[in-house]
C-alpha cells in the first residue's frame, strides 16, 4: 500500500511538473513568437487577386485576363445552405471555437509523435487556421509552421468577426482549376453563379478543399462524387438539410465539365489593345490581379455585325476563285469508330463560323457529313456548285454535275451553317480588317484585325501597314484645293515619266483602265480614280508641301515615300490610321485621336481618371484660359485694390491675409472638355465630302447606293497587281474602313478591286451600323457658292446655258467667265455673278 501511495503521489507530481514545464514553454513560445506575428488588421483591408474584366459599352463581358479566376462576394451574397456545406465539410464548431480545435489538434500532437514527424498527419486545422495559412503562411510541413498558425488563429478570432474570417476563407480558397472562391468555382464547374447551384453542386464545391486536386469533379468525377457523399452526409448529420434533401442529391449525377468566363460578346481583338494598355498603365501583375474593370467604346451589335460582314466576304471572295480541295482525309474503313473521327475533328483549328465535317456518305444528289459537335449534316448539289476546281488565281476548272465531283467519302472538309441549309466551305486564303469609329470623338465602335484572332493574334486593323492606293487620293486633292484648285480645276490625264527616288526606277504610272482622258475636272478624277490626275497634282504642289501637308491628317511621316509614287497611295498606314484621317472629312476638319477606353474602374468601383480626348463639339463650353495666364493677365480697372483669392500651384498665401480671406475655392460644373485641333478648313472639308459623294452616287463606289441613303461619302482604293484592296467611307455618325488583302502580299487576283472586294464587307456592315440613324446633311459652310460651269473646260457660263451643270466653288475662287460666241449675249465684261 505504501509503495502505491508513493506511486500516485510521484505522478501527481510529474502531471504538475509537465504541466508546469508545458506552462512555461508555452508561455516562452508566446513571447518569441506572438509579436512577430503580421497584423490582423490588414486582412480587413486585403486585396483579393481578381482578373482584369472587359467590357464593352452596354457592358457585355468581352473577356476575364489573369491567371487567378475570382469572383468576390460578401458574406450576404453567398447563400445559407452553401456556407453551411462548407461548415459542415471543415469545421463545424466554427462559431463556437476560438480559433482551434483542441481535441483535433491533441490528436495531431499524438499522431505527429506517433509517425516521428516523418509525415503529415490530420491536424484538425479551423477554418480560421486555413484562413491563416493562406493570408500569411505557406504548407511548410513543420512544428515551427503549425505553432505559429495556431498562434494566429487565436489573434484572428481576437480582431475579427468570425463572419469577416468566414467571408475571407470563402473568397481565398483555392478550389482547383484556377478557381479561388466559391463564386468563381460556381461558376467554372457549372456555369452558374452561386445563387444558381443545386444541394448536390454546393456539396461537390465545399467538398474541394481538403484536395482539389485529386477530389475535382472533371479531372476526379468518381473521387469527387465520394467526397461529395460525405458532404451532405456531414450536413444530414448536422441538420442543416433534411433526409429528403440528402437523399436526392445523393441520387443526382453530377454535370460538372469546365466553364471559360460567360463571355457575352466576342471582340478578342478590342480585348487585347485595352489589355496591353492596362498593363502599360498598371504593370503585368497588377493589371491581371487588380479587380479593374475596363468599360471599353466598343458596341456589341456593331461588333456582331463587323465580325458577320468580314466573315460573309472573305467567304464571297473564296468562292470566287474556286475549291482548293478537301483539308485532309480520313481512311473509310476507320469511320465506324465515331468517337475518334470526332477526336480528329476536334484536333482541326476552329477558324470563324466554319465548322469541321468529315464526308460520311456520297450521292450524286448529295452528301451526309459528321459535324465536330457530333450532329450530323446533308449537303446538297446546289450548296457546293460554287466549288469549281481552283487552277490559279485567274483561272477555274468546270462547275461539278455531282456532288462526287468534289467530296469522297472520309474529306475533312469546312461548313457553314445558313438559315437555308448547309453549305460546303474553306478556310479563306485572304484576310480582311474592318475599322468603325466616332468622327467627332475617336470612340472605335467596331473592329476585326482578321478572320479568327484563335488562328492568328496578328491585329491587321492596328498593326498591318499595307498600301492605301486610291484611298489616299481625297488628301492630294485636299491639298490641292487648298492650294488654289477646285473641283473644275482641269488636270491632264495624260502619260508621265520620270524618276522615282522611292523606287529607285524610272515610273511611269498608268490609271486601272490603262487609257488616257486628257484634261479632266478635278472632280470626275475623283469620282473615277484617274491616277495621273493625283500625280499631276503632287508634281504641281511639290513633293516636301505634299508630303507636310498629309502628315496634318495623323500619318506618320516616316512611312510616307520620298517620291511622286505618293500620290498613289504607296504610303504604309494601318486601317485604323486611315479611319482616323476620313474622320477629318467627316467631322468638318478636326484631327481626332482614336480610342478604346470608356472608363476603368478600379475593385472598389471608383472611376479612375484617363487621359482628356480631344473631341468636336459645336455645343461644348469654349477652352478656358489657362489659370496661369488669367494670373498674369492685366488687372481689370473694376479690380483695383482687391486681393485675388486664387492661388496658383506653387504659391503660398500671405503671411499677413487673414484665414477668412483665403478660403479653399472648388472649380463647379462638368469638365470642359478638350477641343480638337483643326487641320482643315470647313469649306476644303466640305467640298472634299461633295466629291467623295460623288464616288458613291456615280463613281467607283456605287455599291453602297444598296444603302438608300443620301448622305454618304467615300472612297475605293486598289493598290499595283491588287495586292491590296480598300473602301473608306463615312457619314456624320461613322467613319468606316475596310481592307482586304493576303499576309504574305500575293495578288488577290486580275478583277479583284476595292469595290468588289472590301466595299461589300463595308455595306453589310453599315446596314447595320445605320440602321435607325436618321439621315443628315452637313450644313455648306460660309465662303462656299454654287455656279453654273462648262463640263468640258470647267470655266463658268451663264445661268441657263445649254449642257451647263452645277460645281461648289470656295467664294473667292470662282473659275472666270467663259467667252461667248452668242452675238445675242451679253457683253463679256457683264458678269452675271457679280453682285456688287
Amino acid at each position: 500500500m505504501p509503495r502505491i501511495k508513493s506511486l500516485i503521489k510521484f505522478s501527481i507530481r510529474l502531471f504538475f511538473l509537465g504541466l508546469l514545464l508545458g506552462v512555461i514553454g508555452f508561455t516562452v513560445l508566446w513571447a518569441l513568437i506572438w509579436p512577430s506575428l503580421p497584423d490582423v488588421e490588414t486582412l480587413r483591408d486585403v486585396e483579393l487577386q481578381v482578373p482584369l474584366r472587359v467590357y464593352s459599352a452596354e457592358g457585355e463581358l468581352m473577356a476575364e485576363i489573369g491567371e487567378q479566376r475570382r469572383i468576390p462576394l460578401s458574406i450576404e451574397e453567398i447563400p445559407e445552405l452553401q456556407r453551411q456545406a462548407f461548415l459542415a465539410a471543415e469545421d463545424d464548431g466554427f462559431y463556437n471555437h476560438f480559433g482551434i480545435d483542441v481535441v483535433g489538434t491533441l490528436r495531431g500532437v499524438v499522431g505527429y509523435a506517433r509517425y516521428l514527424g516523418q509525415r503529415r498527419v490530420p491536424g484538425g486545422s479551423t477554418i480560421t487556421q486555413q484562413v491563416a495559412r493562406r493570408f500569411f503562411l505557406t504548407n511548410e510541413f513543420s512544428v515551427t509552421r503549425k505553432i505559429r498558425e495556431i498562434f494566429l488563429a487565436v489573434k484572428i478570432e481576437r480582431e475579427l468577426e468570425k463572419d469577416e474570417i468566414f467571408e475571407l476563407y470563402l473568397n481565398k480558397e483555392f478550389l482547383g482549376q484556377r478557381a479561388y472562391g466559391v463564386g468563381a468555382a460556381a461558376q467554372i464547374y457549372y456555369g452558374k453563379t452561386i445563387d444558381e447551384l443545386t444541394l448536390a453542386e454546393m456539396a461537390m464545391i465545399a467538398g474541394l478543399p481538403k484536395a482539389p486536386s485529386r477530389d475535382n469533379p472533371v479531372s476526379n468525377p468518381e473521387a469527387a462524387t465520394a467526397r461529395r457523399g460525405y458532404v451532405l452526409d456531414r450536413m444530414l448529420a448536422e441538420g442543416f438539410i433534411s433526409e429528403a434533401e440528402w437523399r436526392e442529391a445523393s441520387n443526382t449525377p453530377d454535370r460538372a465539365r469546365l466553364h471559360g468566363p460567360q463571355r457575352e460578346l466576342d471582340a478578342p481583338w478590342v480585348a487585347e489593345i485595352v489589355r496591353r494598355e492596362a498593363v502599360e498603365r498598371f504593370g503585368a501583375s497588377e493589371a491581371y490581379t487588380g479587380g479593374y474593370e475596363i468599360v471599353t467604346t466598343v458596341v456589341g451589335e456593331l461588333q456582331r455585325a463587323a465580325d458577320r460582314a468580314i466573315q460573309d466576304g472573305l467567304d464571297a471572295y473564296d468562292k470566287r476563285h474556286g475549291w482548293r480541295d478537301a483539308e485532309g482525309r480520313i481512311e473509310p474503313e476507320r469511320l465506324d469508330d465515331r468517337e475518334a473521327v470526332l477526336a480528329q475533328l476536334r484536333d482541326l483549328p476552329s477558324i470563324g463560323d466554319l465548322i469541321p465535317a468529315v464526308v460520311l456518305e456520297v450521292e450524286p444528289e448529295q452528301a451526309r457529313l459528321l459535324l465536330v459537335d457530333g450532329r450530323e449534316a446533308t449537303l446538297l448539289l446546289g450548296r457546293i456548285e460554287w466549288a469549281r476546281p481552283f487552277l490559279g488565281r485567274d483561272a477555274l476548272g468546270a462547275s461539278p454535275s455531282a456532288v462526287g465531283d468534289i467530296l469522297a467519302v472520309g474529306d475533312r472538309v469546312r461548313l457553314r451553317e445558313h438559315p437555308e441549309g448547309w453549305r460546303l466551305a474553306q478556310v479563306p486564303e485572304a484576310q480582311a480588317a474592318l475599322v468603325s469609329l466616332k468622327p467627332d470623338s475617336g470612340e472605335v465602335v467596331a473592329l476585326v484585325g482578321g478572320l479568327d484572332f484563335a488562328a492568328s493574334q496578328f491585329n491587321r486593323a492596328t498593326q498591318s501597314r499595307r498600301q492605301p492606293g486610291s484611298a489616299f487620293k481625297p488628301f492630294i486633292y485636299s491639298a490641292a484645293l487648298d492650294a488654289g484648285y477646285t473641283p473644275a480645276s482641269l488636270v491632264n490625264d495624260a502619260p508621265v515619266v520620270f524618276d522615282d527616288p522611292s523606287q529607285e526606277r524610272t515610273w511611269k504610272p498608268q490609271n486601272f483602265s490603262e487609257r488616257f482622258f486628257g484634261p479632266t475636272r478635278l472632280r470626275e478624277g475623283m469620282v473615277h480614280s484617274r491616277n495621273l490626275i493625283s500625280v499631276r497634282l503632287v508634281m504641281d504642289l511639290g513633293l516636301p508641301r505634299a508630303i507636310d501637308y498629309v502628315t496634318d491628317f495623323g500619318f506618320d511621316r516616316n512611312e510616307i515615300p520620298n517620291g511622286p509614287s505618293m500620290a498613289l497611295g504607296s504610303a504604309s498606314i494601318t486601317p485604323l490610321d486611315l479611319a482616323a484621317a476620313y474622320a477629318v472629312f467627316a467631322n468638318g476638319g478636326y484631327r481626332i485621336e482614336p480610342h478604346f477606353i470608356l472608363a476603368i474602374r478600379d475593385i472598389e468601383n471608383r472611376e479612375l481618371d484617363l487621359p482628356r480626348r480631344p473631341r468636336v463639339c459645336a455645343d461644348c463650353p469654349s477652352p478656358q484660359p489657362d489659370r496661369a495666364e488669367a494670373a498674369v493677365a492685366e488687372p481689370d480697372a473694376s479690380s483695383e485694390g482687391l486681393r485675388s483669392l486664387e492661388l496658383l500651384p506653387g504659391d503660398t498665401a500671405p503671411t499677413d491675409a487673414p484665414e477668412a480671406e483665403t478660403p479653399a475655392m472648388e472649380l463647379a460644373g462638368p469638365p470642359v472638355p478638350l477641343h480638337a485641333e483643326q487641320v482643315l478648313s470647313p469649306q476644303t472639308a466640305w467640298l472634299i465630302r461633295s466629291m467623295m459623294s460623288d464616288v458613291i452616287t456615280g463613281g467607283t463606289g456605287r455599291r453602297a447606293l444598296a444603302l438608300g441613303r443620301d448622305d454618304l461619302a467615300g472612297k475605293t482604293g486598289t493598290t499595283n497587281d491588287q495586292r491590296d484592296t480598300w473602301f473608306a467611307g463615312f457619314n456624320d455618325a461613322l467613319v468606316t474602313t475596310v481592307w482586304v488583302g493576303m499576309d504574305g502580299n500575293e495578288e488577290l487576283g486580275r478583277y479583284e478591286q476595292g469595290g468588289r472586294t472590301a466595299l461589300p464587307i463595308w455595306v453589310d456592315y453599315m446596314q447595320v451600323a445605320l440602321d435607325g440613324v436618321p439621315e443628315t446633311e452637313r450644313r455648306i459652310p460660309i465662303g462656299i457658292v454654287q455656279a453654273a460651269i462648262d463640263p468640258v473646260t470647267g470655266l463658268r457660263v451663264r445661268p441657263g446655258t445649254p449642257g451647263a451643270i452645277q460645281e461648289w466653288f470656295p467664294a473667292g475662287n470662282l473659275p472666270p467667265l467663259q467667252e461667248t460666241v452668242d452675238p445675242n449675249a451679253e457683253a463679256e465684261d457683264a458678269d452675271p455673278y457679280e453682285i456688287y
